[in-house]
């Protein structure tokens, strides 16, 4: 039996059990998110469907914003390697205007199609909602807007553009106001055009 040496700077192999164990909390979490909502997630019967500790579930996961951040961990992976290595619009290669304008877009659309997840991890603590991708999309996006706007500060237009990109706002404008995505998308176009 062979075994792999840990690489430097990288965390240790997932040990196989572990693995099953983290699959099996997710497919259950996603489940249960289905019939009930995400909104009525527990971790204790999350836990329980899945035949595992509860202490399990916390030490993985740390808490709920943890696994519902697990569940939209895929979608954000692929967003992730659209916008810095795919192909244009917003892949590299277009200019930084038509990149910025396909990253916002492209952020709406997830937004829209995970919305429940998306509602559930921003009304954790402010470390859930703008750490991890937050940052991530605000370093692409102020890069972007740097390149556009040299004079302006890029990091407070950044922030700009995400804040309308949250899922409480774009549940509201869904429905209360009837809008739909595309309607979303030629709202943030209007202020693409005043920057």
């Amino acid at each position: 039996m062979t075994r792999e040496l840990p690489i430097a700077g990288q965390p240790p192999a997932e040990r196989a059990d572990a693995a099953r164990n983290r699959q099996k909390i997710i497919e259950v979490a996603a489940r249960m998110i289905a019939t009930h909502g995400a909104e009525n997630l527990s971790l204790d019967e999350v836990a329980r469907e899945a035949n595992v500790g509860v202490g399990t579930v916390y030490r993985r996961f740390g808490d709920r914003s943890g696994l519902i951040y697990a569940l939209i961990d895929a979608g954000e992976r692929e967003f992730q390697a659209a916008f810095l290595t795919g192909p244009p619009p917003a892949g590299p290669g277009a200019p930084p205007a038509e990149r910025i304008r396909a990253f916002l877009h492209t952020l709406i659309d997830r937004k829209v199609s995970q919305r429940e997840l998306f509602l559930q991890l921003e009304a954790g603590p402010p470390k859930a909602r703008f750490g991890g991708p937050y940052r991530l999309h605000h370093t692409h996006l102020a890069t972007l807007l740097a390149q556009v706007r040299p004079e302006a500060d890029a990091r407070f237009l950044a922030d700009a553009l995400l804040a309308p990109i949250n899922a409480c706002l774009i549940s509201h404008q869904q429905s209360e106001r009837g809008m739909t995505a595309d309607a979303i998308k030629a709202g943030m176009d209007d202020l693409l055009r005043l920057l």
